[in-house]
C-alpha cells in the first residue's frame, strides 16, 4: 500500500482529495480544487536514552498547522503517524529520519540526521555479543566447580555445584547477539527442582545497561532466564567478569539471596568432546560393566559386532571391570590396572600393566565426534590385542563415553562403552 508519506513528498497533487476531505468533515468552505488555511511547517525534536541498549529515541513534532503526522524512522520499520512517538534502533549508525505534516494549507516535509551511538564500545558488551567477530556467541556453563553459586545478601557463599552438572544442565546454550536478541537451547531438557525436565526453550530480546562497572542485562519476555529457571527477580543479571573465555553473571532472588553462574564460550564438537573427556582438567573413566554389550568385535566400521556381539551386563571380568583410565587437559593419559591386566589370547588376568602415555587429540578419521591417539607403543584402553592405539569417539557426555579401536576398514574394531568413575 502507497504510504502517506510516499503520496504527500512524491505525488502532492493527490493531498488535495485528502485535504478536501479533512475540510468536508470540518464543514470548512472552499472552493474547487484548493486548500483552506495556513501552511504547515514541519519540524521536530529528538531525545536519545542512551542509558540502555537498544537505544529508544523519542521524537517529539513541533510543526505548526498540521494535525496528521507521519514518521519514517530511516531504517526500514514501519511508519508510525502519532504526534510524539517512540522508536527502538537495534543497530548503531547514521538515520535519516522523515517528518511530513498535513494541514488544511497543504503539506510540509522535514529529514533531520540521527546518529545511534554503540554499546560495542563497552568492554563487556563487546565480550557477550562478539561485537569485534561474528556479533552473535553462544555461552555454555563452565566445566568446573562453582559453575552455579547460591550467595547470601552479604556475599557468602551457602551453596556451590560440583563437576561436573547434570547432563542436562551442562549442554544449556545461552546465545546473544549485538542486535539485542536472545535465545535459550536446552539441548533436549532443563534441570529445575532439582532434576532434569522438559525443555523450556526460549527466543527473545535483552537490554543492555552500562551502569556500574560492567553494566547489566536484561532479558525480555516471559519465562526468560539464564543458568536457573526464574530464579532471578526481574530478569536483571550484573556482569561481574566477561573475557573471552569466562563470563559471570550475578542476579538477586526474590528472597535476597543472590545467583551466580560462570559460563563459558561454546566449543566446537572437538573441543567440547575433549572437554568431556577430560572434565576440564582430569578425569577418569572405567569400562560400564553395568551395561550389555560392553565390549564387541567386528571387522570394520559397518560390521562392528561381527566376531563378537559382546556379553550381558555384569560379564566382563574383574581384573577387566576394575581399569581406570584417566585423561588430562595436558594431554597426558594414566592407566590404572589396580591388581591385574586382562591380557588377550588367552593369558587371562596376569600382571598389572598400568602406566601413562602422552596423546594426541584432533578430528575422526572415520566414524566419531574426534579421536585420540597414545603415543606410547604398550599403551592401551579396555583391552590389549586393539588393532592400533587409535581411539575414537563415537559418542560422549558427561557420564559416559563409547569409543572405537582400530582403522574404519581393513583390520579389527573393538567398540568400547565407558563411564565416569
Amino acid at each position: 500500500m502507497t504510504s502517506l508519506f510516499s503520496t504527500i513528498y512524491h505525488r502532492p497533487a493527490a493531498w488535495l482529495l485528502l485535504a478536501g476531505a479533512c475540510c468536508a468533515l470540518s464543514a470548512c468552505e472552499q472552493e474547487e480544487g484548493k486548500l483552506d488555511g495556513p501552511a504547515p511547517a514541519a519540524s521536530f525534536t529528538v531525545q536519545l536514552n542512551t542509558a540502555q541498549y537498544p537505544v529508544v529515541a523519542t521524537f517529539t513534532s513541533t510543526s505548526q498547522n498540521g494535525f496528521l503526522y507521519q514518521w519514517d524512522f530511516g531504517d526500514g520499520s514501519s511508519l508510525e503517524s502519532r504526534e510524539t512517538v517512540t522508536h527502538t534502533y537495534t543497530r548503531p549508525g547514521t538515520y535519516t529520519v522523515k517528518l511530513a505534516v498535513a494541514g488544511r494549507g497543504g503539506t510540509s516535509f522535514v529529514p533531520q540526521t540521527v546518529t545511534i551511538p554503540t554499546a560495542c564500545s563497552n568492554a563487556a558488551f563487546g565480550v557477550l555479543a562478539a561485537c569485534s567477530g561474528s556479533g552473535s556467541t553462544s555461552w555454555t556453563f563452565s566445566d568446573q566447580a562453582g559453575a552455579i553459586k547460591r550467595l547470601s545478601a552479604s556475599g557468602a557463599v551457602l551453596s556451590s555445584s560440583a563437576a561436573p552438572l547434570p547432563a542436562c544442565q551442562a549442554d544449556d546454550q545461552f546465545s546473544f547477539t549485538n542486535n539485542f536478541s536472545y535465545a535459550y537451547d536446552a539441548a533436549g531438557g532443563t534441570y529445575a527442582g532439582g532434576a532434569c525436565g522438559t525443555a523450556r526453550n526460549s527466543n527473545g530480546a535483552f537490554v543492555f545497561r552500562p551502569n556500574g562497572n560492567l553494566g547489566q542485562i536484561v532479558l525480555q519476555g516471559r519465562g526468560a532466564f539464564i543458568g536457573l529457571p526464574d530464579s532471578v527477580s526481574n530478569k536483571t543479571y550484573d556482569i561481574l567478569e566477561a573475557t573471552a573465555t569466562r563470563l559471570r553473571l550475578q542476579g538477586t532472588n526474590p528472597d535476597g539471596t543472590k545467583t551466580e553462574v560462570t559460563l563459558m564460550p561454546q566449543l566446537s564438537a572437538i573441543d567440547r568432546a575433549k572437554q568431556l573427556l577430560t572434565g576440564g582438567s582430569s578425569r577418569t573413566w572405567v569400562l560400564d560393566n553395568t551395561q550389555p554389550a560392553a565390549i564387541v568385535v567386528g571387522p570394520d566400521d559397518a560390521n562392528p559386532t561381527t566376531y563378537y556381539p559382546g556379553g550381558a551386563a555384569g560379564s566382563l571380568p574383574a581384573c577387566q571391570a576394575d581399569d581406570e583410565f584417566t585423561f588430562t587437559t595436558a594431554n597426558q593419559y594414566t592407566y590404572n590396572a589396580l591388581a591385574e591386566t586382562l591380557v588377550a589370547g588367552g593369558a587371562g588376568c596376569s600382571a598389572p600393566r598400568s602406566g601413562t602415555s602422552a596423546f594426541t587429540f584432533g578430528a575422526a578419521t572415520g566414524a566419531g565426534i574426534a579421536q585420540f591417539e597414545l603415543t606410547s607403543p604398550t599403551a592401551f584402553i579396555g583391552v590389549t590385542d586393539a588393532a592400533n592405539r587409535i581411539y575414537r569417539i563415537l559418542s560422549i557426555d558427561n557420564t559416559h563415553m563409547v569409543l572405537r579401536v582400530g582403522p574404519p576398514s581393513g583390520a579389527v574394531v573393538h567398540t568400547m562403552k565407558l563411564r565416569v568413575k
